[in-house]
């Protein structure tokens, strides 16, 4: 009894560590990554390209110092992640490049009823109805600060859209395909980050200079430098977290976790960059943020329920 209990600690230990690290890390590269463009210019899917280099290195240092064991798998099994990986991070990075970092982060809320509306429809997996009914006043809030943003523009929801919708797939993936192929987050992100990295430099060229002013390889200065490779090591603790909480949780309650990371993101957004925000954008934030926390008490309540009849069972 004493050994079962030690492992649960141990392992609520390492959950609460991931979701530590995706925290910090997340809210640090959402500012980071907007202080380069908005203090430097840097290209978008540039950067993106240094995030996947980065992380990639990042396993190759991970697995040379023994913290994993690579695992053999076939490149097509992982070439459909890759894909999804690369319009992930592309089309959000364009849809925080274009749109203020509340609308920017409450349109990631909407990621939440589409993936359960992926794996209701395509998995088939089961919600309760107080669960789906969260997902409106979640829905409501990121219309109404959208609709109200001083700084709404068609690019910039198209590439929020985008993102939600690739953003999604990716998320429910990335769970299926640790199940799927019995690997963890290391092995996998290990086969994953390199492929992204290869698909999007020949994808780079046809949209961003590569050398010259505003390319990759242009004359930036050392301090811009300094800060894309900073940000290039916050994403690969990112893309790390994501694959390790998603494995071990669900891409639902990693969903819901990020929701309340966009709270702190979105007062950082308000200090730094002096984002406006109107009375209905505040509105809308307050009514995704209801959403999130009913969804929070009902799961909770669920997962206790399920408990308790488990160990009624004789």
């Amino acid at each position: 009894m004493a050994v079962s209990e030690a492992l649960k600690l141990r392992d609520s230990g390492r959950l609460v560590l991931g979701l530590l690290v995706n925290l910090a890390s997340s809210i640090c590269i959402v500012l980071v990554n907007k202080w380069i463009y908005v203090q430097y210019g840097f290209p978008n899917m540039s950067l993106t390209l240094v995030h996947f280099v980065m992380t990639a290195l990042g396993l190759w240092l991970c697995q040379a110092l023994g913290l994993f064991c690579p695992k053999s798998l076939r490149p097509s099994r992982v070439l459909l992640l890759a894909l999804s990986f690369c319009g992930f991070v592309v089309f959000t990075n364009l849809s925080l490049q274009n749109n203020t970092i509340g609308t920017y982060q409450l349109a990631k809320a909407m990621t939440t009823p589409v993936i359960i509306g992926i794996q209701t429809f395509y998995y088939k997996k089961t919600f309760s109805t107080k669960i789906k009914l969260t997902l409106i006043p979640i829905t409501l809030g990121v219309i109404l600060n959208s609709y109200f943003d001083v700084q709404f523009n068609f690019l910039g929801i198209l590439f929020a859209t985008l993102g939600i919708l690739v953003t999604s797939l990716y998320q429910v993936w990335v769970g299926a395909k640790q199940h799927e192929l019995q690997v963890n987050s290391m092995q996998l992100l290990y086969y994953q980050a390199p492929m992204s990295s290869a698909i999007l430099m020949f994808v780079v060229p046809l949209f961003e200079p590569v050398t010259g002013d505003g390319g990759i390889f242009g004359n930036w200065s050392s301090t811009a430098l300094v800060m894309v490779v900073f940000s290039g090591i916050i994403a690969f603790l990112v893309n790390l977290s994501i694959y390790w909480i998603i494995g071990n949780t669900s891409p639902v309650t990693y969903n819901m976790f990020g929701h309340f990371k966009f709270c702190i993101t979105l007062l950082g957004g308000y200090i730094l960059f002096k984002d406006p925000l109107s009375m209905n954008q505040g509105l809308g934030i307050l009514c995704t943020l209801c959403g999130i926390l009913f969804y929070t008490h009902f799961k909770l309540g669920e997962k206790e329920e399920e408990k308790s009849k488990l160990t009624q069972r004789p």
